[in-house]
């Protein structure tokens, strides 16, 4: 959920660093207004500090000006315990506060948080020193593009099955190679989909539907909506890495998404039933690349990359709690992260989940 490509970021350190002349206002088509927000949901960012936030109940990507381009990530160190209650003074309001996703401006180093208060919605900002702000939506540049073809904003099933679709319309985005991948749901009769928008906005296609096979259940799906994932090159091709409710990984080369038809990805890992994956980023240590994965259910998971190039995946039942396909550890130390992202080189920031609701923002090693 934070996601923007080492290239995208250096060109855009490299047009800042040239004195290129043309705004950031005009390259990326961005107009001067009030930003509406029906919703905030997952977040990533851009070139040149731009903000993109997905607006699940409008079904749209709305892409903010933050004017965030300084800082010094590398030895930024946040901790902040009851951030939850900071959030809730900052706004004024005694509502719940809910997080929606949490990501890092590759660029500074500040967090944004995505929050929800009652019927409000809000972008919070921390910075380096671990002040709260809000960032300012009455008169910013911004620009939208709206998602064709999204869930009915409707409940639908029964008893425990009741679910409003439209808020998974948007369910992770990244911006990857002057394009913004959005996963989630659409209206069609093979709902899950994989989009590629071209930034700057100009419209939306019907996006990519994709399917699965999911060891666990022992059958293919185009219904399992993708939860989170994160943009990877694999094998020297641009890829996705997404995860799925009951936890299939799967790995959709970029260049797949691209015949506009349906796609089947290819089933890295099966990593466990009665479990939904939150967030994940991708980090090297010791030279290698491993994938960090925080679960509602199954803890925080370090996952192998290695020979996850091969072009054979599961393909046949899993039995026995659903484990196949790349080896992982638990990371014990890490407990309750409902989102993560990487900081710097060493250092990652989670928001964790303690007793009571309260919501603590720590700054912690990578594993």
């Amino acid at each position: 959920m934070r996601k923007i490509s080492r290239l995208g970021w250096a060109l855009s350190v490299a047009m800042l660093l040239s004195g290129a002349t043309v705004s950031a206002a005009d390259q990326w088509g961005l107009a001067q207004g009030k930003v509406e927000l029906k919703s905030a949901g997952p977040m990533a960012f851009g070139p040149d500090g731009i903000l993109l936030v997905g607006d699940t109940k409008a079904a749209a990507v709305v892409a903010v000006a933050t004017d965030d381009l300084k800082g010094e990530p590398a030895k930024t160190n946040i901790n902040i315990d009851k951030l939850n209650e900071q959030i809730a003074g900052l706004l004024n309001t005694k509502a719940e506060i809910r997080i929606g996703d949490m990501v890092v401006n590759p660029q500074s180093g500040n967090v944004y948080l995505s929050v929800s208060a009652g019927n409000d919605v809000a972008i919070v900002r921390v910075d380096a020193k671990g002040a709260l702000s809000k960032l300012d939506l009455s008169n910013a540049r911004s620009s939208k593009v709206a998602l064709p073809n999204p869930p009915e904003d409707k409940v639908t099933g029964e008893g425990p099955r009741q679910t409003n679709r439209r808020n998974e319309s948007i369910t992770d985005l990244a911006y990857v190679e002057g394009k913004v991948i959005v996963s989630g749901l659409t209206g069609g009769t093979a709902p899950s989909a994989v989009r590629e928008i071209v930034f700057p906005f100009k419209e939306a296609d019907q996006g990519t539907p994709i399917e699965i096979y999911h060891g666990a259940h022992g059958r293919l799906e185009d219904n399992a909506v993708v939860r989170t994932f994160v943009p990877f090159t694999i094998g020297g091709e641009p890829s996705l890495l997404a995860g799925f409710t009951c936890t299939p990984l799967v790995k959709f080369p970029l260049s797949s998404l691209e015949k506009g038809q349906k796609t089947r990805g290819t089933t890295v890992a099966e990593l466990g039933n009665r479990n939904k994956p939150l967030d994940m980023i991708v980090y090297k240590k010791d030279g290698k690349d491993f994938l960090l994965m925080a679960n509602s259910a199954r803890g925080v998971m370090k996952i192998s990359t290695e020979n996850i190039q091969r072009p054979d995946g599961i393909t046949a039942p899993v039995t026995g709690g659903g484990l196949a396909g790349q080896p992982y550890e638990t990371i014990a130390a890490w407990q309750g992260v409902v989102q993560l992202d990487k900081l710097n080189d060493s250092h990652a920031v989670v928001l964790l989940q303690g007793e009571g609701g309260v919501v603590n923002l720590k700054t912690v090693d990578l594993p």
